[in-house]
């Protein structure tokens, strides 16, 4: 479809700063917000509908800023996952035994330990979120943060305390509810 290079620029004067201010309340960062915005304006380019009014107009470009976005954390947090079948079949012999850790240990207190070996700011979200059972948006108010910015975080701070504790990773999980009902 023919772009009428007049209406698009008009399309992009009038909603620039909207789609900014929305990508950047999405992920709370100015450069990430600002390519985001860019996308937003060249994906509306190769599908622009000439016979819109101007609030549907918006209004689908709100859409397609929702789906920019939500693409922009689909790849950015998509894990690559390994089937045991696979790790089995490559030579994996299961977890080993850490003569050095001691798997007896309280949950509670294992987590403390690790909360204590945190940044400050991963230790205060996940404490909010796990320990406090607040939400993401308790938690983002209670921070000053953005919910996009707790949901980063905590994705980091558990990302983080796995790598913590190698020998027994699989355990922070369990713990973590544990540590909450305490």
């Amino acid at each position: 479809m023919d772009i009428d290079p007049q209406m698009f620029q008009t399309l992009y004067q009038e909603n620039l700063g909207l789609m900014y201010r929305y990508a950047y309340s999405k992920v709370g960062n100015r450069e990430e917000a600002e390519d985001l915005t860019s996308q937003i304006f060249i994906k509306a380019a190769r599908s622009i509908d000439h016979e819109r009014n101007p609030q549907t107009m918006r209004n689908w470009l709100f859409q397609v800023a929702r789906t920019t976005i939500a693409d922009y954390w689909r790849q950015r947090y998509r894990l690559v996952t390994t089937s045991l079948d696979t790790l089995l079949e490559e030579g994996w012999e299961g977890p080993e035994d850490d003569d050095e850790y001691e798997f007896n240990s309280h949950p509670a207190e294992r987590v403390q330990h690790i909360l204590q070996r945190l940044p400050e700011r991963y230790r205060e979200v996940l404490t909010c979120r796990f320990l406090l059972n607040l939400s993401i948006r308790e938690t983002a108010v209670k921070l000053g943060l953005t919910e996009g910015n707790v949901k980063a975080i905590q994705f980091r701070a558990i990302k983080r305390a796995a790598e913590l504790e190698p020998a027994n990773s699989s355990s922070i999980a369990a713990a973590t509810p544990c540590a909450c009902s305490c």
